[in-house]
């Protein structure tokens, strides 16, 4: 049977991964029991938000059981009173440094979602495969990095402001647990537009990278703004990408755009995972018949172009408009995004591109 001093001397040697102190020098352990072959107690966190506290759990029950006669733990949750977080808080205010959470957070991949022009559902494309890959049981992100045309809050039904942990900003987190940031959930009004030149836009988009406790993700997915724009180019030349997923729709304009997308990332070195064509044809709700909308589909002649394969040719749907409208992105069933977030998660290759302001 370990007695409760054992039980705090293992605590020590587990730290807190945003503060980088121990759970019991910091005053987390709270209400340590000891039954036989059981112990229990109480870690208190500086906000239940935390991404982290998965990790923080399973670090102190495996330090737990790792003690003699120790068979099974018991970790119970609570947050911090605000004269608990005063007692660890810096006093001083620390100068803002870039990418302060950067070395909290372990993302296995980064994947970017781009189109040339605007209007071909590339948002919408973007959050059903974070949809899909959450289903197969990835942990998965969403950086909104669309600043001046932000659309992924509103899909997932996500309206307040993110909570603030230690040391950055914490990601909102949807109903499923797709953890998202984006500059609509930080501003007054969901309405307030965003009037900012190419210098800020690209500030927001690395602090939303490095000053954000993404926590553990296996796929992080990133929604650039359309066109190959300073955002664009943020993304390409700051972020470790796995690669770049492009959209585009049946119009030989769309096409052409999409070309030049895939031309930045190629000049980039960044890889290009594959096409999808969005919007390709409307279903007849009575006889199934596909009715090509915006004409004959260029998917196949714009891959061929560039070498890719052609990912998927999603068709125009009524009912995904009214979900997205509603905040209920992650209700929309469909396996056509199943098939895709399959395709995508074989082509995505381990190996990072290496952003240009680190070489």
């Amino acid at each position: 049977m370990a007695e409760k001093i054992q039980v705090l001397e293992a605590l020590k040697a587990v730290d807190d991964p945003e503060l980088g102190k121990s759970l019991v020098e910091l005053g987390m352990v709270h209400d340590v029991e000891t039954d036989g072959d059981r112990v229990s107690f109480t870690l208190a966190l500086t906000t239940l938000a935390c991404p982290l506290k998965d990790r923080i759990v399973e670090d102190a029950r495996q330090a737990v059981l790792a003690l003699d006669g120790v068979e099974d733990v018991e970790v119970s949750l609570r947050e911090m009173t605000q004269e608990e977080k005063e007692r660890i808080w810096p006093k001083e205010p620390q100068q803002k440094k870039e990418g302060v959470a950067l070395h909290l957070n372990h993302i296995d991949r980064v994947l970017a979602v781009m189109s040339g022009k605007g209007g071909v559902g590339k948002s919408s494309v973007a959050a059903l495969l974070a949809v899909a890959l959450r289903r197969q049981g990835k942990r998965v992100g969403v950086l909104d990095a669309d600043i001046t045309g932000p659309s992924i809050p509103k899909m997932f039904g996500l309206h307040d402001p993110p909570p603030v942990g230690p040391v950055g900003l914490l990601p909102a987190e949807t109903e499923t647990g797709i953890r998202v940031m984006s500059i609509n959930l930080l501003l007054p009004s969901e309405d307030e537009a965003v009037v900012w030149r190419g210098p800020l836009i690209s500030g927001a988009i690395k602090q939303f990278w490095g000053d954000v406790v993404w926590g553990d993700l296996d796929v992080l997915v990133v929604d650039l703004p359309p066109g190959t724009s300073d955002a664009s180019l943020t993304v390409m030349q700051s972020l470790p990408l796995n690669g770049v997923l492009l959209v585009t729709s049946p119009q030989d304009l769309a096409g052409m755009v999409v070309r030049k997308a895939a031309r930045m990332a190629q000049h980039l070195n960044v890889h290009v995972v594959g096409l999808v064509e969005n919007m390709s044809y409307l279903a007849c709700p009575k006889c199934g018949e596909r009715i090509e909308v915006f004409g004959p589909s260029q998917a196949m002649r714009t891959a061929n172009q560039l070498g890719l394969p052609v990912l998927a040719q999603l068709p125009l749907d009524p009912d995904l408009a009214t979900r997205c409208d509603a905040g209920e992105v992650e209700q929309y069933t469909a396996d056509l995004f199943e098939t895709l977030a399959a395709r995508v998660t074989e082509r995505l290759p381990a190996t990072k591109s290496v952003p240009i302001f680190a070489k």
